[in-house]
């Protein structure tokens, strides 16, 4: 697992930076999703200025704990990214929290 995020709460969404090896993204929004067709669809969607690179589901861990499951993708990507958006106990900030899929992808 690796930390590739930090996030604040902004709002009804989050605002923050992502950074990796090959990507670094500044001001990217987490905002609510307006008009859900169904349970199954996104909750939030993500931005980079006006460019939709993702999206993200509701999640509770087993531990009963709420958390976002993102998917972010790009062209310049190889492969979509999928990613957890966790609180930092004890803090006002989240972590964009990365660990290599294992075959289960979030909101699929």
């Amino acid at each position: 697992m690796a930390t590739i995020g930090t996030f604040k709460k902004s709002g009804t969404g989050y605002t923050g930076a992502i950074t990796t090896l090959s990507l670094q993204a500044k001001n990217v929004r987490i905002v609510p999703e307006e008009t859900r067709s169904n349970d199954n669809a996104p909750s939030h969607r993500v931005f980079v200025g006006q460019v939709e690179i993702g999206a993200a589901w509701a999640k509770r861990s087993n531990e009963d704990r709420a958390y976002l499951g993102l998917k972010l993708d790009d062209p310049s990507f190889t492969a979509p990214i999928y990613a957890n958006l966790f609180d930092d106990e004890g803090s006002e900030t989240y972590s964009l929290i990365w660990s290599r899929p294992n075959g289960k992808r979030n909101g699929d």
